[in-house]
């Protein structure tokens, strides 16, 4: 002991206040959420659409997740973290400069009456990055909703702004000490700040885009369904630091949180699966990834506040709810049918992000929000909490959801007058080659033109010169070799 005190006073790196453990937690963390945006949302993505969108829609993530960080950083942290301007935005300010970013961190806004602030054992650096993760998730989530018709270009004024607009709103008002916080409404990890709304603000966005082709919406199989369950997989597994690293330390209610959050995902993916069976009389993996998320989605709102039988509860409800929204709700509703969100966004974060946050309010325990918050009295309806937990859970997702709906449209209205928002029919038909110059498999024959001289198929009976279709998905004959290629 006297060793790590002598360690800890001779070296300035390593302040009185610094907890090693929490800060290498914290990193850690840090790390592994970015792992579910960079590489596994980019993979989803690519995998997840048809081919000739491959390209656009890893890019459409990767531009996300790249152009957050600077936005971030500059005005964004401090707005949803830093000293109250309004009881729903903080104040900007730029978080870039030394003199910030070694002090220990704190959340200054979360401080009223005679509840202390938030003050976490590391620097403020830490802090910005593990939040930076949280905000450009949402964005790359929000992103699934306009996949395979968004103008990349328009995709790339939107992303700033609706991170200042929207996002520091719902993170400061929940999570940084503004009025939400205050009154107390339950959001461990972001089940309405970052589920609820990237699933509101991406079904928003995806009325106001337009729908993609009809060929498109009536076809649009995943180009590569092993790649999907990889991307899924680095998802699932990254859900450990996104909800382990909500109590901002590494102690009793990360550990709860990761084993419900594991728990909770599994139990949603297996009735997930169990329903496709019961009537469509075959397991879909496609499925069985929609799921898993929604079981990950479900847990976040109370990952470290249940107990984790009723992290099983939540499972099943996150693997029966979203499915019937998505598969019989869905169809009979003319509003749903006629907004074109793309891999299905508001069912699979929107309704299952508003169910978690409502099974918190009713099986949150106060022995283990006690763990993790030093706001009394909060607690579960079903633990004393009665139906005034339930009706601030209710009150709390639809401030998040008229705040999305208002400043998404906001927000497109406005580009939309110096930006067309959807691609041209004509690039629709194209895709990746006419958005981008580029594909993403260079398959033999595939967007080249056919060269008779290179490629002499006579001598073979080879079935059969070159099939003209759009730019970028012309192919050569195979028919001899037996190869089929699906558009």
């Amino acid at each position: 002991m006297a060793a790590a005190g002598a360690y800890s006073a001779s070296l300035p790196a390593v302040p009185e206040w610094l907890n090693k453990g929490d800060n290498a937690w914290q990193l850690t963390a840090s790390t592994l959420v970015g792992i579910q945006s960079m590489p596994g949302l980019v993979v989803l993505y690519g995998s997840i659409v048809k081919k000739k969108w491959a390209v656009n829609s890893a890019f459409m993530a990767l531009y996300a997740y790249a152009s957050s960080l600077l936005v971030w950083v500059l005005v964004g942290f401090r707005m949803a973290f830093g000293d109250q301007l309004l009881p729903f935005w903080g104040k900007a300010g730029v978080a870039l400069t030394q003199s910030y970013l070694v002090e220990r961190a704190t959340l200054p806004a979360t401080a009223y009456g005679t509840i202390p602030r938030t003050e976490p054992f590391y620097p403020e650096a830490t802090l910005v990055l593990f939040q930076f993760e949280f905000a450009a998730i949402t964005l790359v989530l929000l992103a699934g909703s306009v996949l395979g018709r968004m103008n990349i270009k328009a995709w790339m004024a939107f992303t700033p702004l609706w991170l200042l607009l929207s996002y520091t709103v719902g993170a400061f008002s929940l999570w940084g000490g503004g009025f939400l916080y205050r009154w107390g409404v339950i959001d461990y990890s972001g089940g309405y700040v970052i589920h609820l709304s990237s699933g509101i603000a991406g079904f928003t966005a995806a009325y106001w885009v337009g729908p993609r082709l009809k060929s498109d919406r009536e076809r649009f199989s995943p180009n590569n369904i092993l790649l999907m369950i990889a991307g899924g997989g680095l998802l699932w597994m990254g859900w450990a630091g996104f909800n382990g690293g909500a109590p901002y330390a590494a102690n009793i209610a990360a550990s709860v949180a990761v084993l419900n959050t594991n728990v909770c995902a599994a139990t949603s993916l297996l009735m997930w699966t169990c329903l496709d069976v019961i009537f469509f009389r075959k397991p879909s993996v496609i499925g069985a990834v929609q799921g898993m998320m929604t079981g990950l989605v479900c847990i976040t709102p109370g990952a470290g506040l249940v107990q984790t039988w009723a992290a099983v509860v939540m499972g099943v409800f996150a693997g029966s709810v979203p499915w019937f929204t998505m598969m019989i709700l869905h169809k009979k509703s003319a509003l749903l049918m006629k907004v074109d969100d793309t891999l299905a966004v508001f069912h699979t974060h929107a309704v299952a992000g508003l169910l978690g946050g409502i099974l918190t309010g009713l099986l949150a325990t106060p022995e283990l929000f006690s763990l993790e918050s030093s706001v009394p009295g909060l607690r579960g309806a079903f633990y004393g909490g009665g139906i005034k937990q339930i009706g601030k859970q209710l009150a709390g997702a639809a401030f998040v959801i008229a705040w999305n709906l208002v400043v998404t449209t906001a927000i497109l209205l406005g580009i939309g007058l110096f930006i067309p928002l959807r691609m041209p029919d004509e690039q629709l038909m194209i895709g990746d080659d006419a958005a981008h110059g580029e594909e993403a498999y260079a398959l033999w024959g595939d967007g080249e033109k056919f060269d008779a001289t290179r490629h002499d198929l006579s001598r073979g009976g080879g079935g059969g010169g070159e099939r003209d279709g759009p730019a970028g998905e012309r192919l050569s004959g195979l028919g001899a070799r037996g190869v089929t290629i699906q558009l």
